[in-house]
């Protein structure tokens, strides 16, 4: 299969991975965009591998997780509360979009743990080798990610109920 048709089947799928690892959009779009340059420059030997979705996924999550180090100087600091500046009429939109801010609370390889886990539906051993850690620590993320979430969610459910 050439890059191009690769591309042209697979950079939805990739893209809306990466926007649930990212938190958003945009910078799930510049994400893959870093991610589909390198991969077309070695494309003969990504193409030749026996899972070439799960190296690119891995080097998609790679890129998230450096990409503050890699542009902090020219990122913009602070957190911007787009669930709060711009309501959403659609309630399903709306419960999406706050889970989406829980995800981007939880420290980032624990928020790798949850959406390969639960989006991409990898294994501790798939997602332990995309990560670079053991199948226990695939499990501590994703433990402690879960317990924050359901405290995080459980909280904001309290406060809505005053």
């Amino acid at each position: 299969m050439t890059f191009d048709l690769w591309v042209r089947d697979e950079r939805g799928r990739l893209l809306a991975f990466a926007t649930v690892l990212c938190g958003g959009r945009h910078l799930a779009e510049d994400v893959v965009q870093e991610v589909l340059v390198r991969v077309h420059r070695k494309w003969e030997s990504i193409s030749a591998l026996d899972h070439p979705d799960s190296y690119i996924r891995k080097m998609v999550v790679n890129e998230f997780l450096s990409w503050r180090r890699k542009w902090a100087r020219i990122e913009p600091s602070g957190l911007i509360d787009v669930v709060g500046s711009v309501p959403d009429p659609a309630g399903l939109i709306a419960e999406r979009m706050e889970l989406l801010t829980e995800l981007c609370a939880l420290p980032k390889r624990q928020r790798a743990v949850v959406v390969l886990r639960y989006l991409v539906g990898q294994s501790d051993a798939q997602i332990a080798e995309t990560l670079g850690c053991t199948e226990g620590t695939v499990r501590g993320y994703s433990s402690r990610a879960l317990a924050t979430l359901k405290i995080q969610l459980t909280a904001e459910v309290a406060d809505h109920a005053h």
